[in-house]
């Protein structure tokens, strides 16, 4: 009969003990280690992302704005008087002159008020020349009288020249060389009276005159300014150009000052540009602007710029300088890049999505052959359209990846394929 042997048993317990120990410390290694382990880069499609080279040379700074085509002279025709409107002629888009009937109005009210003003005008000529004759009448029945009056003064003046003489020769009585003297020295006082009496009456026959012309040209002037008004009731461009807008219908009554149309010169443009307000800062007056109006490019200047922004943006204005191309209206929608300065020497490379102004960001950078790329900080400086400059963070020949990484915040590393 066998006897069971107890450290045999007692050996086995042992050994299983110790395996099972080594197995749950090897276990719990593993798991530290894998747990230790960084998780694996995420793969991005190299096709799919925008990259650039930084380089090292001259930058031309530039900003870009859209905007349109508008007109520098742009006449605004309103409507001088209350009216209806019977007539447009012409529709937008047409060529038209200064004397080139653009709306027909009608006010019945008005015609009849020129008719009357014209009725005056002709009441006041009428008198103006009744009272011209009466007082030329009168004139001259003032310088009869004053012609009898000197002709008795030179006769009486002479016959008393001889009397005196006929005196003093002895052949005349005293008596009547003094009688003669008297009446001559009288009809000379009248002569005189007579004289200044034509005087007077010739200035008042010029204010009564002057008083009645001011009157007549008060009723003409009347009639002018209501012939005017009956004339401005058929409305006329003014000026040489386009006819752009109409701003009214027929049938519509209008009143004084509301705008009827407008009219602009085609020849003569300038371009308004929209500029973002955190680029506005480095704009002045007289740069150089290219106006893009996908049919050609027109060189201008900045002529004015906008003191307070509005929704964002600044508008300026640009006069160009070059010939209009084919198609340039107004109106039409450019693009315009305006250049602020040239950078010379210095690092720069393709303005990343994110990136602006004097800011550090972070890109992911390009390793040796492509095939993976590491996070790397940035200092950027100063910016132009497409192109921004290097501060620090980046050597001339490094490659980085431009496009929008924001799916890829918490990771360090990218594998490209």
């Amino acid at each position: 009969m066998d006897i069971p042997r107890k450290s045999a048993a007692r050996k086995r317990l042992l050994k299983r003990l110790v395996f099972g120990t080594l197995l749950v410390v090897a276990v719990g290694l593993i798991t530290f280690g894998v747990a230790r382990l960084k998780p694996a880069a995420p793969s991005v499609e190299a096709s799919t992302v925008l990259t650039d080279t930084v380089k090292r040379g001259s930058m031309l700074r530039q900003v870009r704005g859209l905007g349109t085509l508008v007109p520098e002279d742009i006449r605004l025709i309103p409507a001088r008087n209350e009216g209806r409107v019977e007539a447009i002629p012409l529709k937008p888009g047409v060529a038209v002159k200064a004397d080139t009937v653009l709306i027909k109005l009608s006010n019945p009210q008005l015609e009849q008020t020129a008719m009357e003003a014209g009725s005056q005008l002709q009441a006041s000529e009428a008198d103006y020349a009744s009272l011209k004759v009466r007082l030329e009448r009168q004139v001259l029945d003032q310088k009869a009288a004053a012609a009898t009056v000197q002709s008795d003064f030179s006769q009486a003046k002479m016959q008393a020249e001889v009397n005196e003489t006929l005196y003093k020769q002895g052949l005349l009585a005293e008596i009547l060389w003094r009688t003669s003297k008297v009446k001559a020295e009288e009809l000379a006082t009248r002569n005189e009276i007579e004289l200044k009496r034509l005087s007077i009456f010739a200035e008042e026959v010029k204010t009564q005159l002057a008083a009645q012309q001011a009157q007549l040209d008060q009723r003409r002037a009347l009639y002018q300014l209501r012939r005017n008004e009956v004339e401005a009731l058929t409305v006329r461009a003014g000026t040489s150009g386009v006819l752009q807008a109409v701003e009214v219908q027929v049938g519509q009554q209008v009143t004084s000052g509301t705008n009827l149309a407008r009219v602009v010169d085609p020849t003569r443009l300038k371009a308004e540009l929209k500029i973002n307000e955190t680029q506005v800062k480095d704009l002045l007056i007289g740069q150089t602007v290219s106006i893009d109006t996908r049919n050609g490019l027109i060189p201008g200047k900045v002529s004015r710029i906008d003191p307070a922004a509005q929704n964002g943006t600044f508008t300026i204005d640009v006069s160009l300088e070059g010939a209009l191309p084919n198609g340039a209206r107004p109106n039409l929608t450019v693009d315009g890049t305006v250049e602020i300065e040239r950078l010379e020497n210095i690092l720069y490379v393709g303005r990343p999505v994110q990136g602006k102004d004097h800011s550090k960001i972070s890109l992911f950078k390009l390793e040796e052959g492509g095939k993976s790329a590491v996070r790397t900080s940035v200092t950027l400086g100063r910016s132009s359209v497409s192109t921004i400059e290097i501060v620090d963070g980046l050597h001339e020949g490094d490659k980085v990846i431009l496009s929008d990484t924001a799916a890829y915040d918490n990771t360090e590393y990218l594998r490209l394929n």
